[in-house]
């Protein structure tokens, strides 16, 4: 299918396996990152998802989570977060919709499935204000 300018967006030498598999630079750890800075960068992360439905299931279990998280759990947390290319993946782990492969399993994957579960029945329907943070700093 073409644009209204007639470019597909592929170059003339793609094959196949280039127009359905985008390559992603791997995930890498950032081991020295300090823990107020590690905090931060996940809950922005955590707000700017690839799809609507990661972006408000993730970014209020970051408003209720991350602020009392280890650092070994933000570590898991941002592994989770970060490692896999899709996020309907992390979306299907936390429904439960398929199972959650092992090097995902952990604390804070059940952590996420139970916050997922809304057995409070806690209406979700965007993400959280950002006010929070500063009522934080007062």
């Amino acid at each position: 299918m073409l644009s209204s300018r007639g470019y597909r967006g592929d170059a003339p030498d793609d094959t196949r396996v280039d127009l359905i598999e985008i390559p992603l630079p791997p995930w890498v750890e950032r081991t020295d990152e300090p823990i107020d800075t590690k905090r931060r960068r996940l809950l922005y992360e955590s707000r700017k998802r690839g799809m609507l439905e990661n972006c408000i299931l993730l970014s209020i279990f970051a408003k209720r989570y991350l602020h009392t998280m280890t650092y070994s759990q933000l570590q898991q947390y941002d592994r989770l977060i970060n490692e896999p290319s899709n996020d309907w993946d992390i979306y299907y782990w936390a429904t439960e919709a398929y199972p959650t492969p092992e090097v995902y399993q952990g604390e804070v994957m059940e952590m996420l499935k139970e916050f997922t579960k809304n057995k409070n029945h806690e209406q979700r329907l965007d993400a959280p204000s950002l006010d929070y943070l500063d009522e934080e700093k007062q």
